[in-house]
């Protein structure tokens, strides 16, 4: 009978000091995780802010700001003209358009 009540606190000890460690070290898991998902986010936003800090570079250049005028706005500078080269009817009912 003693040795049954030893066995049965022995258990419950050992199933008591495994319940206490097992929680920490699952909690231990779960933030080494969101370290790692963490590490890789903070990699991105350094590239994605590198990038941005070259482009506000460039953007402070009046040549940058120019190409960037000609190529996506269509826009000149005083005094030019600007040209649109619009293809013949031919081309474009060739084309299926």
């Amino acid at each position: 009978m003693r040795r049954a009540i030893r066995a049965l606190l022995g258990a419950v000890i050992l199933g008591g000091i495994l319940f206490l460690f097992a929680i920490p070290a699952r909690t231990w898991l779960s933030q080494r995780s969101q370290m790692s998902v963490a590490a890789h986010r903070l990699s991105q936003l350094t590239t994605e802010n590198k990038a941005l800090a070259k482009q506000v570079t460039q953007l402070q250049t009046p040549s940058y700001v120019e190409q960037l005028g000609r190529s996506q706005y269509g826009l000149v500078m005083p005094g030019q003209v600007a040209y649109a080269v619009v293809p013949s009817a031919a081309s474009t009912a060739s084309n299926g358009g």
